[in-house]
C-alpha cells in the first residue's frame, strides 16, 4: 500500500506534543557523509523530515516539483520566506521527548548544518487558539492518502509540505464581536458549522478547496504554539505536489481579486519553506532519490 512508503507522521493523529526544526547548510560543506548518517539512525517515529531545493541540488539530484518559497508583496502584505534546507515536525508525548530528540537531531547535523528555527507546538483540542475547529475540511479516509503522497514513480510514498508560521494578534482579534469573528472565520464557534451567508473575505470562502480548478485539496497537520508573549499557528499542509497551498495562498492574499482573506486582520504569517518529505523503506528514510 502507498501509505506503507510514506514517512508516518504525516498521516498520523497529532501528537500531543511537536517541535519544528528549520537547518541551514554551512557553506562549502559536502553534506553527504552527515545526510548518510541521517538516513541511518534517524528513526521515522520521531517525526516528519523535509529536505530543501538547495540541499538536493546541493546533492546532486534535484526533486522534480520541488521549489523554494516564493516571498510575495501582495494585498494582504508581505508574505516572507525563511527557506532553509531541511525541516523536521518532531513528535512525542511530552516536551522532553521532543526537546531531547531535537538535541540529538542538532548534535547528529553539526558538522554541515546550522539550526536556524526552533518552536515548541501542542495540541489544543483539535482548535486554532482562537477557539475555532482548525482542520475541518482535511480529507478523510482514503482519500488522506491520495492528497498527501506521491502516488507513483520515483517519488512514490513521498510528500511535499508547506510550513508557514502566523502569529496571531489577540487584542486585534478580541476587539471584534462574537458574530464578527465567526464572519471573519466563515464558520460558528459553538458548532464549527459554516455560514450559509458569511462575507466574501471569510477565511472558509477563501481557501475553499474545493472551489479552484483543479481542486487544491491538502492534507492539513497544523499546531498550534506559545512562547513569551507571542502566540499563534504553525502552519502545515502536506500534498502531492506545491500546487494546492500557492493556489490557496495566492487567493487568500487577495492576489486573484483583491480580496484579502479576513484571517489577516489578526494574523501575519512569519515565515515560509517548502520542503519534499522522502519515502521509507524497510523502517528507515530512503534518500535514495538524493543519491543516497
Amino acid at each position: 500500500m502507498l501509505s506503507q512508503l510514506a514517512q508516518p507522521a504525516v498521516l498520523a493523529a497529532l501528537p500531543p506534543c511537536g517541535r519544528s526544526l528549520v537547518f541551514r547548510l554551512k557553506p562549502a560543506i559536502d553534506s553527504r557523509v552527515v545526510m548518510a548518517r541521517l538516513a541511518q539512525d534517524y528513526r521515522i517515529d520521531w517525526g516528519a523530515v523535509g529536505i530543501g531545493k538547495t540541499l538536493a541540488a546541493a546533492l546532486g539530484h534535484p526533486i522534480p516539483g520541488l521549489q523554494d518559497f516564493p516571498a510575495a508583496d501582495t494585498p494582504a502584505g508581505r508574505i516572507p520566506t525563511t527557506q532553509g534546507e531541511l525541516w523536521f515536525m518532531l513528535r512525542g508525548l511530552d516536551r522532553a521527548v521532543v526537546f531531547d530528540r531535537s538535541e540529538q537531531i542538532r548534535l547528529l547535523l553539526e558538522p554541515a548544518f546550522t539550526l536556524k528555527d526552533a518552536i515548541d507546538t501542542f495540541a489544543y483540542g483539535g482548535r486554532d487558539l482562537t477557539g475555532y475547529v482548525d482542520g475541518t475540511e482535511n480529507p478523510k479516509g482514503r482519500k488522506r492518502t491520495s492528497v498527501a503522497l506521491v502516488a507513483a514513480g520515483d517519488l512514490a510514498g513521498s510528500s511535499f509540505v508547506a510550513v508557514q508560521r502566523w502569529v496571531h494578534d489577540f487584542a486585534a482579534f478580541h476587539r471584534h464581536s462574537a458574530a464578527e469573528k465567526d464572519d471573519m472565520i466563515g464558520r460558528t464557534l459553538a458548532t464549527d458549522e459554516e455560514l450559509e451567508n458569511a462575507p466574501d473575505s471569510a477565511h472558509v470562502k477563501r481557501s475553499a478547496q474545493e472551489n479552484f480548478d483543479p481542486e487544491a485539496f491538502m492534507y492539513r497537520r497544523s499546531m498550534p504554539w506559545a512562547e513569551g508573549c507571542s502566540q499563534g499557528l504553525e502552519f502545515i499542509a502536506y500534498g502531492h505536489s506545491l500546487d494546492a497551498f500557492g493556489q490557496i495562498m495566492r487567493r487568500m492574499s487577495g492576489q486573484e481579486d483583491g480580496i484579502v482573506d479576513a484571517l489577516f486582520t489578526f494574523s501575519k504569517p512569519t515565515t515560509g519553506g517548502y520542503y519534499w518529505c522522502p519515502p521509507v523503506k524497510d523502517g528507515s528514510l530512503d534518500l535514495s532519490a538524493l543519491g543516497l
